[in-house]
């Protein structure tokens, strides 16, 4: 018994019509299945696209943001040397009028005058935050800055002797270290 082919190809001289159909014709599932894919694709495509536009929106956000904190930084720097400068000017004033009292050689109101702007001056830093750093007791060196060691007769080894220029910080942050002679 042999077998005849369900179908015949084209090129075998088949009359037109003839052709018998077989068990793989197009169904109605994979027609259906294109048309999911096709789908399923459009939907990954807008999601995509929506997914770019929030990503392109925070992008911009974050750009204004960053350039809308770089502008309040520099306003703010911008007050605090205003301030600053506001607290400085009576310094100024007192500069001035002592100035003008070393010229009429009166050496009396020259020193009263010159106290009168060191005391201003250190009043206006201490609004600012500016504290000086203690210098009784014991060398620190994250405080201290050493300039010279030499024996004391009283006094401990490493304990500050003399204060050659004083030292400053503002709340935790060392300006300048004090300037000491430690004893030996």
């Amino acid at each position: 018994m042999t077998r005849t082919p369900k179908h015949t190809l084209p090129d075998e001289e088949a009359p037109a019509g003839q052709i018998e159909k077989t068990d793989r014709e197009p169904s109605n599932t994979v027609s259906q299945g294109s048309s999911d894919l096709r789908a399923s694709l459009a939907h990954a495509e807008a999601e995509r696209d929506e997914y770019l536009d929030l990503l392109q929106r925070a992008k911009a956000d974050f750009e204004n943001y960053r350039k809308r904190a770089a502008r309040d930084q520099e306003h703010l720097v911008a007050h605090a040397h205003e301030r600053l400068v506001r607290e400085l000017l009576p310094v100024l004033d007192d500069l001035e009028r002592a100035l003008q009292a070393a010229e009429r050689h009166e050496e009396a109101a020259l020193v009263d005058g010159v106290k009168l702007v060191e005391q201003a001056l250190r009043k206006a830093l201490e609004k600012e935050g500016l504290t000086e750093i203690e210098t009784d007791g014991p060398f620190d060196p994250h405080v201290h800055e050493a300039m010279l060691a030499q024996p004391g007769a009283d006094a401990e080894p490493g304990s500050v002797l003399e204060v050659v220029q004083r030292g400053y910080r503002i709340g935790g942050k060392v300006v300048r270290p004090a300037r000491v002679i430690v004893a030996e």
